[in-house]
């Protein structure tokens, strides 16, 4: 009996390192992190992802409560974390561009609930449910849990990245939050300011015409069919977007690109 308890806590033990890590990225990557998965499915989740990665690494035998087993529970989190919050960076970046977009159209003020980032223009909203499928389309999905799987190889238990260069990462790659976001706005931003120039030299030639009952019909209006048409742009822009995020989320953790 003691032999099986102690063969108990050992499985525990080893079990515990893949778990936290794929947990922190469940907690903070794109779909995963939504509020509609609530807790219990995302412990099933990391427990069956779990349950499959086991058998195919070599796990150390590491007492949590030690301070070296308390150093790799605060690693592990931050892997798993940062693995997901690279990928969030799109999704804020997407956002953005979206509350660009409402902005310059008039629509700042229409808001609707996102269960990913709380209160956002109809415009981000549009833009989060076309990444999300797109995010979807070419298998985000099964790419981010071979991430996580592979990250177990060229990251191994021990094995840490609390260092000046991984935050640099980070850092660097957060810079794309306003980039992509003025990628994806580009085409309505521009488009609509040479609208405002035009309204402007109306209103200037004549001061009777009110601009408020002019101006703000037509940027919305102007914006809705500047949006259709440089739909397939934008889509193209988010696809790579998302191709950029996995790219640096990989490099972050090893991965060969």
């Amino acid at each position: 009996m003691t032999l099986l308890a102690a063969d108990i806590v050992e499985r525990f033990y080893t079990f515990l390192w893949p778990m936290l890590r794929i947990s922190a990225m469940l907690l903070t990557a794109p779909i995963f992190s939504l509020d509609a998965l609530t807790l219990p499915i995302r412990i099933m989740l990391a427990l069956v992802l779990t349950f499959f990665i086991y058998p195919m690494v070599d796990w150390p035998v590491l007492d949590p409560i030690s301070a070296i087993g308390f150093f790799q529970i605060v690693n592990q989190l931050f892997i798993g974390a940062m693995m997901g919050l690279m990928l969030q960076v799109a999704v804020g970046a997407i956002v953005l561009g979206g509350q660009a977009m409402a902005g310059s159209m008039g629509l700042s003020m229409a808001s609707m609930y996102d269960p990913n980032v709380g209160n956002v223009p109809v415009i981000s909203q549009f833009l989060v449910i076309l990444s999300t499928m797109i995010f979807l389309g070419f298998g985000g999905h099964v790419i981010m849990i071979s991430m996580i799987m592979d990250s177990f190889t060229a990251l191994p238990i021990g094995q840490s990245i609390l260092n000046q260069a991984t935050f640099g990462k980070v850092v660097a790659w957060s810079s794309m939050l306003f980039l992509g976001g003025v990628l994806i706005s580009l085409p309505v931003l521009i488009s609509l300011l040479f609208i405002n120039i035009g309204l402007g030299i109306i209103t200037r030639a004549a001061p009777s015409l009110n601009i408020f009952s002019v101006g703000f019909p037509a940027s919305i209006a102007a914006g809705f069919v500047i949006l259709i048409i440089a739909l397939e742009s934008i889509i193209s822009r988010m696809r790579w977007l998302w191709t950029q995020a996995f790219l640096h989320a990989r490099d972050l953790v090893g991965l060969v690109n």
